[in-house]
């Protein structure tokens, strides 16, 4: 008989917190190390670098934070624990949340085809009834497909989510990557899932290999694993290991594209081979070819839970660059501009939901909480700045000390930098910070005499204008700082800073947060300015699932949606209690409305005319509709109608023409984003006004 041992929980742990953020951050570290060679020949790889220790993505012209779906599967997949808190999460809630987080042919997957990409076909199957795990299974896809790399990397989160405990890690990881692998691929996933929960408390890499072993069935990745340890150590050169595992386990070795037993034998070298070295092991993993930004993620994940924070400071300076960045890049937009701390903190919350623990409340959005984290604050890249350090229970801002006053500017991301392509996967993101929300910040400096501007930065085609607050003076005595900020043109911004202005040599920010919907905020009039330029900039706000999501020559904005579900939303998941009104002209369509509180494209409230004449309240979550109010509405085609949808603690709103028509009662109270939805057909939306509500 099997006994499992007590699980301890996370609160009890006091290295816990700083060790996931070390694992995410080891994670994205490997992923930019590795994604701009992704797909290069080993020997074009060592022709033109050498070894891939560095960041080289400004040698090759691209950027260093991009898109990739080794972050974005792996923490999107991830939130199936908090989006379902109340339930054992099984794997038709991870294949659920695929459908909800996913937009097809566009985020997160390789869309390589049915039959070709494993992912591709598994999401396809989902979209035509097949649930998971059928829709990732050997029976349904096929060996080959089912036993690619995916269950690996998507899977690091649910190892950080059980400290100490593989059996509930291993048991998580497996039922998550079957929703589109199975065989050996999950083998794989489990015995790396193992490890990373392990390596909380154990970090000898031969003992955790050791016990992970335990946890593989399949007779292969046992062969595997024995082969690869009496072959690979840190006493092997690398280059020599790189050899004897292609030859050994290479891809020739096995059918498809990114079989998971060569990237394993791979990700397990380089363990071996880099020893007790972070920046050695994300190195090797960089430079010897096969998937280059998935195995240095691999490794990058486990070393820094198992090595430490500090560890990933040893070597090139890795840290600085990254900034803890990173993009996650799903249906919710405005979730997808974040970093290592606010990712780190989810998984936390997600651990303390499967131990039955009480959710901390939130943190304000900046705290810096982490040592050495400055969640993508640094030198503003748009004007004078000043170095960053994370302190672990703030942000200090190096002035210079100058005899006369300087001024420094320091800013992070709120949206997409135009400075910053997407790279090779789609990026849609909404952003963090609107026109008409408040800034609150707690700073101070050093000394007396120095002041500071909150500002944001906004970007009108080529133009890049800054837009700043009033001065306030700061002292050794932390202050508050509020700043409301404000329209512009329908645009929103894409950085927000501080500018301080002195001689003294150092300042601090210890908080910053924003939260709400803002009291206003809108974009109306016809935003397109020539036939050939259907999508301006004025829509990048704006995340589709629609088919079709366009500027349009007499109204806003046009929407058209050939099935159902064609949703497209702006805004963030502290969008609470708040009202979106805009002028709808119906055609042909089975249903158009107003959409409120999505969480993705699958979970959401709304308000729709029907094509049989009738207005509902719906409650849409995953497959499930709920008609929460319904009324005749005979309403002409072709004529514009002033609609308005508000939500306000549980309860729900729907106006025409000025006259509340529908109410109805939600069935919680989590915020969301707002915006359009559309059901085989279209609608034209003249304009959209956002704009607060007091909580009940």
């Amino acid at each position: 008989m099997t006994t499992h041992p007590v699980r301890q929980a996370p609160v009890e742990r006091p290295r816990y917190a700083e060790q996931v953020y070390a694992g995410v951050l080891g994670k994205i570290i490997g992923v930019y190390l590795g994604r701009p060679v992704e797909g290069w020949a080993y020997q074009d790889i060592a022709d033109r670098f050498g070894e891939v220790g560095r960041y080289v993505n400004d040698d090759l012209g691209v950027p260093l934070i991009v898109a990739d779906d080794d972050i974005s599967g792996t923490l999107a997949f991830a939130r199936v624990v908090l989006d379902n808190p109340s339930r054992t999460v099984e794997a038709a809630d991870v294949g659920d949340t695929w459908l909800n987080y996913v937009i097809e042919d566009r985020t997160i997957l390789w869309w390589g085809g049915m039959g070709r990409s494993t992912e591709h076909t598994a999401y396809l199957n989902l979209r035509r009834g097949i649930p998971a795990p059928r829709s990732g299974s050997i029976a349904v896809n096929g060996r080959t497909l089912a036993e690619q790399i995916g269950a690996q990397i998507f899977s690091d989160a649910f190892g950080l989510m059980h400290p100490g405990d593989p059996d509930r890690a291993v048991a998580l990881t497996r039922t998550a990557a079957s929703v589109s692998h199975d065989g050996d691929a999950l083998e794989s996933a489990g015995l790396l899932a193992a490890m990373r929960a392990l390596a909380f408390d154990e970090p000898d890499l031969d003992r955790l290999l050791d016990a992970g072993t335990a946890y593989v069935r399949s007779p292969a990745v046992r062969r595997l694993l024995d082969d690869v340890r009496a072959n690979c150590s840190a006493a092997h050169d690398w280059r020599d290991i790189r050899d004897w595992v292609d030859r050994h386990y290479g891809y020739a070795r096995y059918p498809g594209p990114c079989h998971a037993l060569s990237n394993l034998a791979m990700s397990l070298g380089a363990l071996l081979g880099a020893g007790d070295s972070f920046p050695d092991s994300v190195m090797i993993a960089s430079s010897v070819g096969f998937d280059t930004d998935s195995n240095a993620g691999t490794v990058g994940c486990l070393n820094g839970v198992r090595l430490g924070l500090d560890a990933l400071s040893e070597g090139p300076d890795l840290r600085t660059p990254a900034a803890d960045r990173l993009l996650v890049v799903t249906s919710d937009g405005g979730e997808c501009v974040s970093d290592a701390t606010r990712e780190a903190d989810r998984i936390l919350a997600s651990a303390a939901t499967l131990a039955g623990d009480e959710l901390p409340p939130p943190r304000p959005r900046f705290t810096f909480a982490y040592r050495g984290s400055v969640q993508g604050f640094a030198a503003c890249p748009y004007h004078p700045g000043g170095d960053v350090h994370g302190t672990g229970n703030g942000l200090r801002v190096e002035l210079g000390g100058s005899p006369e006053a300087v001024t420094r500017h320091v800013s992070t991301p709120t949206f997409l930098d135009p400075a910053e392509t997407s790279g090779n996967f789609s990026t849609l993101a909404s952003p963090t910070l609107y026109p008409g929300q408040t800034l609150t910040a707690r700073l101070s400096a050093a000394h007396d005499g120095t002041s500071v501007r909150a500002y944001c930065l906004y970007a009108d085609g080529d133009r890049i204008s800054t837009v700043l607050g009033e001065a306030h003076p700061l002292g050794p005595v932390p202050r508050t700082v509020t700043w409301q900020v404000p329209p512009v043109d329908g645009r929103v911004p894409f950085r927000v800073g501080f500018a301080f202005t002195g001689t003294g040599t150092e300042a601090f920010l210890h908080e910053l947060d924003w939260r709400g919907a803002p009291e206003r905020f809108e974009q109306s009039g016809v935003l397109l300015s020539s036939i050939w330029d259907t999508t301006p900039q004025a829509l990048a706000p704006w995340v589709s699932s629609a088919k079709n999501f366009e500027a349009d020559f007499a109204v806003t904005y046009s929407v058209s949606h050939p099935d159902t579900l064609g949703v497209v939303t702006t805004g963030t998941r502290d969008w609470t209690d708040y009202a979106v009104a805009s002028r709808l002209t119906l055609s042909l369509h089975e249903s158009a409305g107003l959409v409120v509180r999505s969480r993705g494209h699958r979970r959401f409230y709304a308000g729709v005319f029907t094509g049989g004449d009738r207005l509902r309240l719906l409650h849409q979550r995953d497959g499930e509709r709920r008609v929460l109010a319904e009324t005749p509405f005979p309403y002409d085609r072709d004529r514009p109608y002033a609609v308005e949808l508000r939500c306000r603690g549980r309860d729900l709103e729907l106006s025409v023409d000025g006259s509340t028509l529908l109410t109805g009662i939600t069935a919680d109270t989590l915020g969301g984003g707002t915006g359009f939805l559309v059901e085989r057909g279209a609608v034209a939306a003249d304009g959209v006004r956002i704009s607060r509500l007091a909580a009940p």
